[in-house]
């Protein structure tokens, strides 16, 4: 299970109160070289596919490629050690473009966006505290079809078309794709391109590997005149990376056929899976040729974040209770988001709004028991007696019966608060009349 990583601490020799935004950033990623390569929290997946490409083409070249160098004429033995080593730094560059930069990361909101038409004069009449819910769904015309847009509760922003929300690396991606383990990076619109060149790259690295050991293995028959089997057994490192690039090419072979798929009908392996084009219109989709042009013919946008931006600290806001305001979609019911990878839970309610005056969290109202306050814990007995004090005012003419945020009091509060203040106001009015019959 992946874990947000806490903000980076500064550099002590900076002489800056002022964090950059790697060290502020929100998400699960991992940064290197100050911000300058940005990775996902998996990051440690990438050293293993590393080693399953490096390792079996160091074996080629010491067991096999080597073994060739002096069976072809006019250095074509040379080429073959050449070209699988320049082809291996290639794939690993390739690796490195698709893993390391920033994938089409959207910037969080601070705040949420204002709904629409809001003019910041809601009357939310006597006594109340206005609330807007903000929409949970948007309708965009997309080429002439209409295509819905989500509310991401945590960028706080509605996700622009084929954007989605990565739950590993917690953040809004365009064009999102898919979050690759391999390359411990999500796909999206600023590196899918070198993610399938990368893909395909190491289908025809495996693709010469294999052939130029069959090729090894002829070579050994032609010139000692014995059968294939005999031959196998005198390179048995031949045999192994046979066997291993053979399972490899159905792997990144078959990955790299189900993507040249989806770019000639513009789709993205999240919407293949959720939506279903070949069942209805693609609004993507402009024919094939124009499909490729957009992936490999295009430019790729500038990144929409500046990683090694200064950024104030955030100032340390008391915890009062914010009576109004914008409403989540998803607070208060359950939330099930399919592009989150997450199960139906219940909106935490109580830890986005701060406890404020008067008000209970859900622990402390565990602990009433038939009305009692001496079974209740201190905090609750305080409120309970600071209300007593202000028996004048009318429970249900208190702040507790208003809305405060986007909840309110329980009953079983404000009926303990109203005894309390009429057990109050009888023991004044008692010690009233016993004051009076005291001096007469």
């Amino acid at each position: 299970m992946y874990t947000v990583h806490p903000p980076q601490k500064p550099d002590p020799g900076s002489g800056s109160d002022d964090l950059r935004v790697y060290q502020n950033w929100k998400g699960s990623n991992i940064f290197f070289l100050q911000g300058s390569l940005i990775f996902g929290p998996d990051v440690r997946s990438l050293g293993l596919t590393i080693f399953l490409i490096v390792a079996p083409v160091a074996v080629f070249c010491v067991f096999v490629a080597r073994k060739l160098m002096d069976d072809f004429p006019d250095h074509y033995g040379i080429s073959i050690m050449v070209v699988v080593v320049v082809f291996t730094v290639y794939d690993l560059i390739l690796l490195l473009l698709t893993s390391g930069r920033d994938p089409g990361i959207i910037p969080r909101n601070a705040h949420p966006p204002e709904p629409e038409g809001f003019d910041g004069s809601t009357d939310g009449g006597a006594g109340q505290t206005p609330q807007l819910r903000l929409p949970r769904i948007k309708e965009v015309d997309v080429n002439g079809i209409t295509v819905k847009i989500k509310y991401c509760d945590t960028c706080m922003l509605y996700r622009p078309p084929r954007c989605s929300h990565c739950s590993i690396c917690n953040n809004c991606v365009e064009r999102f794709d898919h979050h690759c383990p391999w390359v411990g990076q999500c796909i999206g619109l600023r590196n899918y391109r070198f993610f399938f060149m990368f893909v395909f790259s190491t289908t025809l690295l495996c693709i010469f590997v294999f052939a130029f050991c069959w090729v090894y293995i002829r070579r050994i028959m032609g010139s000692e005149v014995t059968t294939i089997w005999k031959a196998m057994i005198k390179t048995p490192a031949s045999i192994v990376l046979i066997v291993y690039t053979f399972i490899s090419m159905w792997f990144v072979g078959g990955l790299t056929a189900f993507h040249l798929y989806l770019i000639s009908t513009n789709q993205t392996t999240y919407e293949n899976f959720r939506y279903r084009y070949d069942r209805r219109a693609n609004p993507y989709n402009r024919g094939v040729v124009e499909n490729f042009k957009e992936i490999f013919f295009t430019g790729i946008p500038q990144s929409k974040n500046n990683f090694r931006a200064k950024v104030p600290r955030e100032p340390v806001l008391p915890t009062r209770s914010v009576g109004g305001g914008f409403m989540s979609p998803n607070m208060g019911k359950p939330v099930e988001d399919i592009e989150m990878g997450r199960k139906a839970v219940w909106g935490d309610m109580n830890s986005g709004l701060d406890l404020g005056e008067g008000q209970l969290n859900s622990t402390d109202r565990l602990n009433f028991k038939d009305g009692e306050l001496g079974e209740m814990s201190p905090e609750i007995r305080a409120n309970v007696e600071d209300t007593g004090e202000r028996a004048g005012i009318h429970p249900r003419r208190s702040s507790w019966g208003r809305k405060s945020g986007s909840w309110d009091m329980s009953p079983e509060i404000l009926a303990l608060s109203a005894r309390v203040g009429e057990s109050n106001r009888a023991t004044s009015s008692n010690s009233a009349k016993n004051e009076e019959n005291r001096h007469s």
